[in-house]
């Protein structure tokens, strides 16, 4: 089984494109910071690729700063560069999810709390009108 869980934050917005063709498809890349969890306690960065509508969920909803919890599977991949072959991963994103209420997030999107839907006291976020047909997930 090839499934990686990670939770950290964007570390700039997404570049989002779409494929050619009669049947388009959104492909959006971005990189995430997660903490890693050894005795110097750095910080490292992957790079996720979402394809169809989770990518055009991460297009709508996904800015930099925000923190996400991602169920991904790896995917590994070369080029060449100068006659020598490179070996890259990309991390390609199955699941997204908001790892922490719009009240906690340093990114500021210019919606109000009212808008962009409202918190309860749990902390969780009320998913706002006439969204919830969008949403790659129920």
């Amino acid at each position: 089984m090839n499934k990686c869980l990670f939770t950290g934050r964007l570390t700039k917005d997404p570049e989002v494109r779409y494929t050619q063709g009669e049947r388009t498809s959104a492909v959006a890349r971005f990189s995430l910071a997660i903490d890693k969890q050894d005795k110097e306690h750095t910080t490292g960065y992957i790079n996720v690729v979402a394809f169809g509508k989770l990518g055009e969920f991460v297009e709508k909803y996904l800015k930099k700063g925000i923190k996400i919890e991602l169920e991904s599977h790896v995917t590994p991949g070369s080029y060449e560069k100068d006659g020598r072959k490179v070996y890259t991963y990309d991390f390609v994103a199955d699941k997204i999810d908001f790892a922490e209420n719009k009240n906690a997030s340093s990114v500021t999107s210019g919606k109000t709390h009212s808008e962009a839907g409202s918190s309860d006291d749990d902390g969780f976020m009320d998913i706002p009108d006439g969204i919830e047909e969008e949403l790659p997930f129920h």
